[in-house]
């Protein structure tokens, strides 16, 4: 069964952003991912993952003003200082909280924009990028996102974001899957994983519609997990979902699963 990593921007939002570590530990959680941390200190970010034995497994590069809309600000040639500012920041938090992965958000296209122009952008920024990341031993992630939720966002499926990986040609730019935001575009999940499995270094999962957890909506999440373990993914998976009730309520399923691996007492 795949390694399961706790959001804690969407999971466990019951308490304090601090608090959830602990909370993360105790619902049997390794890894822990969220959106960003730069408005913590390293200091208050590191106990908690040591004190709790998790694994940082990934998180963003800054995004520009996420309250106000922004949804990344790597395709936007009059932003590309505060690009690369924004990388040297995010490896100097991953570095000290042990986490080898960060995504790359594109950012949203204006209507009439140029998408021309913005791609060559995009591939510069990512070159940039990677070969930071590269330099520290980090992977870079980059991953399509549905139209539907985030109207305009400008890497909206998979074969644009491989077209993007080809381009840059970085070994440590990868795909970052999300079966969520991917069954709303383009459905096909289980032979598009299978297809581009080389090329995906992290995957996300929240069910649809709704955006809540597994079996609360139309996926078939044992075939996917199933799926994954046959494919030999050793990756992991983020539960990047919006808990239709409690968080406590909505990790059923991954206590069932994790009941299912424990052995029975003959």
């Amino acid at each position: 069964m795949p390694k399961f990593a706790a959001n804690l921007s969407l999971l466990f939002t019951e308490m304090p952003f601090l608090d959830r570590f602990d909370a993360a530990a105790s619902a049997g959680f390794t890894g822990v991912e969220f959106l960003f941390p730069y408005e913590y200190d390293i200091e208050d970010l590191t106990p908690r993952l040591k004190a709790n034995g998790l694994t940082q497994v990934l998180f963003n590069l800054s995004a520009g003003n996420w309250a106000a809309g922004d949804r990344g600000m790597a395709i936007y040639p009059n932003l590309e200082r505060e690009f690369r500012d924004s990388v040297t920041n995010a490896i100097r938090y991953a570095k000290a909280l042990g986490c080898t992965q960060l995504h790359c958000l594109a950012g949203i296209a204006p209507i009439g924009a140029d998408h021309r122009s913005m791609r060559k952008t995009y591939v510069a920024n990512l070159e940039f990028a990677a070969k930071a990341l590269a330099d520290e031993g980090l992977t870079l992630l980059i991953e399509p996102i549905n139209t539907r939720d985030v109207k305009g966002y400008f890497l909206d499926s998979t074969a644009k974001a491989m077209d993007v990986i080809e381009s840059v040609g970085a070994p440590n730019l990868r795909l970052q899957y999300d079966v969520y935001h991917m069954q709303i575009m383009e459905g096909d999940v289980a032979p598009t994983i299978q297809k581009w499995l080389p090329h995906i270094a992290h995957v996300q999962i929240a069910d649809t519609p709704g955006r809540h957890e597994p079996g609360t909506g139309e996926i078939n999440f044992q075939y996917i997990f199933d799926h994954l373990d046959r494919l030999g993914y050793g990756g992991w998976i983020g539960c990047e979902y919006n808990p239709l009730t409690s968080t406590y309520d909505s990790l059923a399923w991954h206590r069932a699963l994790r009941d299912k691996r424990q052995p029975r007492n003959a």
